[in-house]
């Protein structure tokens, strides 16, 4: 059996929802003469047309065509996933998200010819810190800026991954009207104070699990939060007010299983009784408390 033969053979017999490439796709295609063979290789050929050997060797990464015909990339020898979204002769093009190796999203967004291009977002360990417009893989054109706590420090002008041109500032003081040239700011306008808001912080265990994360009002937990406990296990996710639980709420024990879903009145469960779980005929499941009478939809529950 002759080489071309021989891949021909191989191809039919692979499970073409995951499929692997292994050999040059085009240059199969102009000597195959089978239906079933072409059918399958015109669909890969939209997305590849470089030898995938030589992208291992270069890049240290392997590729997946997933079913939907979008491009999965995982560190070579591994599972770990870096990249999910469009491609197009052989690079990423169209829509795309990038991860860490802990599977938290690093950007997403859209990609020309392997590059970032176009609106994306661009995230680092802890959340999303750039939103707006990229060009040739930099921010370039409008765009806006997030700290550690998600609040909005600036929108403005970039150029070629700079801050260039008109923006906005906000900070503790107030909101300022700027202005940049090549990263530098040089003009700067006091407009006014900024309404009072909420932040969003995120409080630490001694072994650097996350104990809380949400939003704070006045140096105290305010609005929505959730609590983990020191092995990152979530244990709690509901409203507070004034640094403590009030409002609605469910808790969960170190296992992850739901032992209270209910309303909290000044850290305190407002009812500390039984309940019960019930599915409904769509399918829907409620909670029932044994007293007083009343359930909630478990998903919709706030």
């Amino acid at each position: 059996m002759n080489k071309i033969k021989e891949i021909k053979y191989k191809i039919i017999l692979m499970n073409i929802k995951s499929l692997y490439i292994v050999k040059r796709i085009t240059s199969f295609i102009k000597v195959s003469k089978k239906l079933e063979i072409i059918k399958c290789c015109k669909k890969l050929q939209k997305h590849w047309k470089i030898d995938i050997e030589d992208y291992k060797r270069v890049s240290g990464k392997y590729i997946k065509l997933e079913e939907d015909g979008t491009i999965t990339e995982y560190i070579i020898n591994s599972n770990i996933v870096i990249f999910k979204g469009e491609y197009l002769k052989g690079k990423r093009n169209g829509k795309g998200v990038e991860y860490f190796q802990n599977n938290k999203i690093k950007f997403e967004g859209e990609y020309l010819n392997g590059k970032k291009n176009g609106i994306g977002k661009e995230y680092n360990k802890k959340g999303l810190v750039y939103e707006g417009e990229y060009l040739d893989g930099k921010k370039h054109g409008k765009g806006k800026e997030y700290d550690k706590y998600k609040n909005l420090i600036y929108e403005g002008e970039y150029f070629n991954g700079k801050k260039h041109g008109q923006g906005k500032e906000y900070n503790k003081n107030g909101i300022y009207e700027v202005e940049y040239l090549n990263g530098e700011k040089i003009n700067e306008k006091y407009i006014s104070k900024i309404k009072i808001q909420k932040e969003y912080k995120i409080e630490y265990h001694k072994n650097g699990e996350i104990k809380f994360e949400g939003e704070y009002l006045n140096g105290k937990r305010n609005g929505k939060g959730k609590e983990y406990d020191t092995f990152g296990n979530l244990i709690f996710e509901g409203e507070y007010l004034n640094g403590i639980r009030n409002g609605g709420g469910k808790e969960y024990n170190e296992y992850g299983y739901l032992i209270y879903i209910g309303k909290y009145l000044n850290g305190k469960r407002r009812y500390n009784h039984r309940f019960s779980f019930f599915e409904d005929d769509n399918g829907e499941v409620f909670i029932r408390y044994n007293f007083p009478d009343e359930f909630y939809n478990v998903d919709n529950y706030k």
